[in-house]
């Protein structure tokens, strides 16, 4: 028990705990006590120790007082800049963010949130993860947001990997660096090929179409909003008038409504491929204002149309495990 309770608080144990150690994602707020912030000295903090080191050696061989003076002067700056190292980043709190979704091959931008609840300002915080790399500035009693952008390989969920935290503020000869990792992640639609839509034509045997009585050539009228209508298809200027959100009505060519059938793409079609092409159509459907469902296998999102329903089907084409 009490070997337990030493290397519970041993800064090495720690250290390889991360390092060695299974990692899981962090929830809620991540606080950077002083077991969790390492400190070492870099490279040019080695070359500034070697030569108080010799300096010290040269002021004894030849009884210099002067060279006294500046060697511990020095050796004082040195040990003043390990405290103020470590307490620049020690005592900070880290929350996850915002991430808006991606496609596959984009990079995904996290937003991770420090909050300072300290009297002084941390300087030259340093970011890393998957080799991005970021810096940023916490002034006292201050939040700031800082965004790491992450590349966005494959489709579905983007966990946000172990992030490393350091700084060399203020003389560079220390780093000190923690390890956090918020839950946090992005979701990755398949990228879409560039296909054009389907033909919108009434087709009995396989139902990819459904003609209605509503177009969307001549101006037929306005109506109340409906929460499934496009924003495009919204009359913003009689509804400032009449303060009341109208939509506007169309009549001439028949609008159609589109099924994007799993089952009706080309037989020899990989399952990424057809992931590619149903994203396609769905933002082609979106972008021109049609009503339009998506039938995957095991999975079928019903007509809709706006963006709710846009995000609602590139959700399931990104999540789809076939």
């Amino acid at each position: 028990m009490k070997l337990d309770r030493v290397l519970q608080y041993s800064q090495a144990y720690n250290f390889f705990q991360w390092v060695f150690g299974k990692h899981a994602p962090e929830p809620g707020v991540v606080f950077l006590s002083q077991r969790r912030v390492y400190i070492l000295p870099t490279r040019h903090g080695l070359t500034f120790g070697v030569a108080v080191i010799l300096m010290l050696i040269g002021s004894i061989n030849y009884n210099l007082s002067l060279g006294y003076v500046l060697t511990f002067l020095l050796a004082g700056l040195g040990i003043v800049s390990i405290l103020h190292t470590f307490r620049n980043l020690a005592h900070l709190y880290v929350s996850a963010g915002r991430v808006a979704p991606v496609l596959a091959g984009d990079t995904a931008q996290f937003e991770l949130v420090f909050e300072n609840k300290s009297d002084f300002d941390r300087h030259s915080l340093d970011l890393a993860c998957r080799g991005a790399r970021v810096s940023c500035d916490v002034p006292a009693r201050q939040h700031r947001s800082v965004t790491l952008p992450v590349k966005a390989e494959k489709r579905g969920w983007l966990q946000l990997a172990r992030v490393t935290v350091d700084t060399r503020f203020p003389l560079g000869l220390m780093r000190a660096w923690s390890y956090v990792q918020p839950d946090l992640r992005a979701l990755v639609y398949p990228r879409p090929d560039s296909a054009l839509l389907p033909l919108a034509h009434s087709d009995a045997d396989t139902g990819d179409a459904v003609s209605t009585g509503a177009g969307t050539d001549d101006f037929a009228g306005l109506r109340p909003y409906h929460a499934s209508d496009s924003p495009r298809h919204i009359a913003w200027k009689s509804s400032a008038r009449s303060e009341l959100l109208l939509t506007k009505l169309f009549a001439g060519r028949a609008a159609s409504e589109l099924w994007f059938d799993w089952d009706r793409l080309p037989a020899g079609m990989h399952t990424e491929a057809r992931l590619s092409r149903l994203a396609r159509w769905v933002m082609l459907s979106e972008e021109r204002g049609l009503r339009y469902g998506l039938k995957l296998p095991g999975v079928e999102v019903p007509l809709g149309e706006g963006f709710p329903h846009r995000e609602r089907c590139l959700k399931e084409l990104a999540l789809y495990r076939g």
